[in-house]
């Protein structure tokens, strides 16, 4: 690839841009078209997406299978070849590409926008268009409603789009996409390490597979035989549970001074914390590779710990020497922990909670030969998070250079 910085700009109503550029709207019909609703008639099942199941550009949960008789009033957006979906609430930056399972198996909520283009470069290019800062805050400028703030198709048809010349579309969408390919390997390879670690801990430790032809004896606590030799434990006899306490606020930035601070659900990953808040004062500490938990609603998702956070009042810090071994463990038995909940404010559980929680504990050569296979895997895991953050944020620090034309690419 070849980068050259541009020197050659002229004004225009969205700013400087590169004097070969163009500045249009959403609403010339030479590139562009503002989708209607409705959608065509479908045998079987599809699965349905509001805008809450999407997070930036990543669909993260599939809302409901309908058929075609059977479906939410708001399910009526066809996903069609050279379109891209945007979320027409304020405050809401959420994206989606029409790829091949998009517009075969998914229907889209009346939440999302679509702009169909007239050829593939227009519509990849604008995929990452509009996910800029910029963008999105102009578009928050063209949102209206007294009840529910969104934003119209015919409102959507004014919303300024700057655009390169065709070859330099194609150019800046596939440096642009490279990153998120490269992230969506990481992801990919993420989850099959997490469904060979989760398929390892049910074949030992709750089918007992490897231990079959031994001795069983039923424990009378869980109601259930194990192996002989195994033992009940509550989990503060083998791990130290340290339950966060949150910071005065003004200690709180994003200027990144201090440890970086999770509160709750809101500053959890898929797998390690995602946070931008820090804490420039003393707080509770969970160090690296301490298991992450939730202990307010919602209560019991679960990250690990891939650096020291300052741990506020909606986090537990478990740590144990075995943590792979009870990472997993608490997976399991997420809905048992959530059974645990109660409050007259909010559902929450305590200390004392985690402390008393009983788990099946191997005997000590066991647990090792344990770990020895799936403890590689899971430091794979927080490797990959950590690269997959750094493509981020390079992606993320191109790409208004690059659509602005601050930043050329003179060869791919």
């Amino acid at each position: 690839m070849k980068f050259r910085w541009e020197t050659k700009f002229k004004e225009t109503e969205i700013g400087e841009i590169p004097k070969d550029w163009e500045v249009t709207n959403l609403g010339d019909d030479r590139f562009f078209k503002i989708l209607p609703s409705g959608i065509k008639k479908f045998e079987g099942f599809k699965e349905y997406l509001s805008t809450s199941s999407v997070e930036g550009n990543e669909i993260v949960k599939i809302e409901e299978f309908i058929t075609y008789n059977k479906r939410p009033l708001r399910a009526n957006m066809q996903p069609v070849e050279n379109s891209v979906w945007l979320a027409r609430m304020i405050n809401s930056p959420k994206f989606l590409k029409a790829n091949k399972d998009l517009i075969e198996n998914k229907i889209l909520s009346t939440g999302f926008l679509g702009i169909q283009t007239k050829v593939k470069e227009t519509c990849d290019y604008l995929f990452y268009y509009i996910q800029t800062k910029e963008f999105q805050e102009y578009k928050d400028a063209y949102v209206t409603g007294a009840v529910q703030e969104s934003l119209t198709n015919e409102n959507a048809k004014e919303l300024l789009v700057i655009l390169p010349p065709l070859p330099e579309q194609s150019r800046i969408a596939t440096v642009l996409s490279y990153f998120d390919d490269l992230i969506e390997v990481k992801k990919r390879q993420n989850e099959i390490l997490e469904k060979t670690a989760m398929a390892i801990f049910k074949s030992w430790f709750i089918d007992f597979e490897p231990f079959k032809d031994g001795e069983f004896v039923y424990n009378e606590e869980l109601g259930k035989e194990i192996p002989k030799g195994w033992e009940v434990k509550k989990i503060g006899e083998v791990a130290e549970i340290i339950m966060g306490q949150s910071p005065p606020s003004k200690f709180y930035n994003e200027d990144g001074i201090g440890i970086p601070f999770i509160q709750g659900k809101g500053q959890l990953g898929k797998y390690t914390p995602q946070t931008t808040i820090f804490c420039s004062c003393d707080g509770k500490l969970a160090r690296i590779y301490d298991i992450l938990l939730t202990v307010r609603a919602p209560v019991g998702e679960l990250n690990l710990a891939d650096k020291e956070y300052i741990i506020g009042r909606g986090i537990a810090s478990i740590r144990s020497n075995y943590w792979p071994f009870l990472f997993l463990y608490f997976n399991f038995n997420r809905e048992l922990l959530k059974s645990l909940e109660k409050g007259t404010t909010y559902d929450a559980i305590v200390k004392e909670d985690i402390e008393n929680f009983l788990a099946v504990i191997p005997p000590p050569h066991i647990l090792q030969t344990f770990h020895s296979l799936v403890e590689p895997l899971f430091l794979k895991i927080i490797l990959n998070q950590k690269q997959i953050m750094t493509l981020r944020k390079i992606r993320d620090t191109l790409l208004p250079l690059l659509v602005f034309g601050k930043l050329r690419i003179a060869e791919v």
